[in-house]
């Protein structure tokens, strides 16, 4: 039996730039929302970037399945046209700094007033509370203020970033979750919640290890936090990135079984005996010393031998990968994950569906992402519009 999507016939407004609203945004139209994206005449920051180096793929990517059209919010007409596009839809996703909306006449009353039952979501830096609120905030000083970059690196080294823009997904995924709940329960109870998304808040529940190890330090003023690639909490081990014959491989026990049977599997029973590794806190204590013994065992085996021999045996490993190696990575590829698109803006490149999955529910045909306004014609008709109104508009630089 086939399903259909579960957001199939829910009307979505976005307003959102960059990373975080529009990967929310792009989640909903992945399970089936109809989503128009409301770009500035000049377009957002990320359609606009150098595309020398691949700069521009990301807008591809987030918007991909949206209608996208054009307005001049700082026009009266512009705002017009919002509001008639928000009277008739279900939510509105929006991440600009806290009071943005009430400069451009579109407060919480004026938007209960327009639609009472459109559900207005936001994500931000620091929430639309707090001390901090007004502050702004990208995924770089999220990172900073929030102990993610104090635990990432080498306790040698300074503070480093994650790699990955994790604040701005993170924060988009948890604003994803807070419409999906508010949907349920604005249709079972008539009540409509606001979803208050805060980038800071979303990146504390990732520090869960570190914050442990944090706790028991809390008296060291000179603690530091970077634990390299071992555990956050340095409390499991073996824990690390082990080196192979072509590059390195992770290998984590989180459990006695799965130590047993990673040494049996470098035939290292003598390391089952050694008391310095007895038990997971004699491991922890003397990760040093077990993972130089790893490591003279993992050199001699490649990324992809150590991945099927370890896994074979009961332990937990796996290749430390290249972007170039994961763009074509056949698991990624088959479940549909990554996929070759030919794109009519940016030629061939690889794209990606969502990681929410249904069982026996196809995800929607891929859409690319639209062209500037492309879609502005075919909304505003919609809208009630003529061909009138579109050529003054036009005029105007409304659209």
């Amino acid at each position: 039996m086939t399903h259909g999507l579960p957001f199939a016939g829910l009307r979505v407004v976005d307003l959102t730039r960059v990373y975080s609203g529009p990967y929310c945004t792009f989640l909903l139209a992945q399970a089936g929302a109809d989503v128009v994206k409301i770009e500035p005449l000049e377009g957002e920051s990320v359609r606009k970037r150098d595309g020398a180096g691949g700069a521009m793929l990301p807008f591809a990517l987030l918007n991909a399945n949206k209608r996208v059209i054009t307005l001049d919010l700082k026009q009266p007409e512009g705002i017009e046209v919002l509001e008639r596009l928000m009277a008739d839809a279900d939510v509105l996703v929006e991440n600009f700094r806290p009071g943005v909306m009430d400069r451009l006449g579109l407060g919480a009353d004026h938007l209960r007033k327009i639609n009472p039952r459109m559900i207005v979501a936001r994500t931000t830096g620091y929430g639309q509370n707090g001390p901090y609120r007004d502050y702004p905030a990208m995924d770089l000083t999220i990172q900073a203020v929030s102990g993610v970059m104090d635990s990432t690196g080498f306790a040698d080294g300074p503070p480093v970033k994650a790699g990955p823009a994790m604040a701005d997904f993170i924060s988009g995924t948890h604003l994803y979750a807070a419409i999906a709940a508010a949907v349920y329960h604005r249709d079972k109870t008539g009540e409509v919640l606001s979803p208050d998304i805060s980038m800071m808040d979303a990146s504390i529940p990732t520090l869960m290890s570190n914050l442990a190890l944090g706790w028991r330090q809390r008296d060291n003023p000179d603690y530091i936090a970077r634990t390299g690639n071992r555990h956050g909490g340095l409390s499991l081990a073996p824990y690390n990135v082990y080196p192979a014959s072509d590059g390195y491989v992770a290998i984590i026990s989180v459990n006695e079984k799965h130590w047993q049977c990673t040494a049996r599997t470098f035939g290292r029973d003598d390391m089952l005996q050694d008391p310095r590794f007895a038990t997971q806190k004699d491991r922890a204590a003397n990760m040093d010393a077990l993972d130089a013994e790893l490591s003279r065992e993992t050199v001699k085996h490649t990324r992809a031998e150590l991945f099927e021999k370890v896994t074979a045996g009961g332990g937990v490993c796996a290749p430390v990968r290249k972007l170039v190696e994961v763009m074509s990575d056949p698991h990624l590829m088959d479940r549909g994950m990554l996929r070759p698109f030919d794109h009519p803006d940016y030629g061939p490149l690889v794209v990606m569906g969502s990681p929410i999955r249904y069982a026996d529910t196809a995800p929607p045909d891929y859409i690319h992402s639209r062209r500037l306004g492309e879609d502005n014609e075919t909304v505003l008709a919609e809208l009630g519009y003529g061909e009138d109104d579109l050529r003054m508009f036009k005029e105007r630089g409304v659209i």
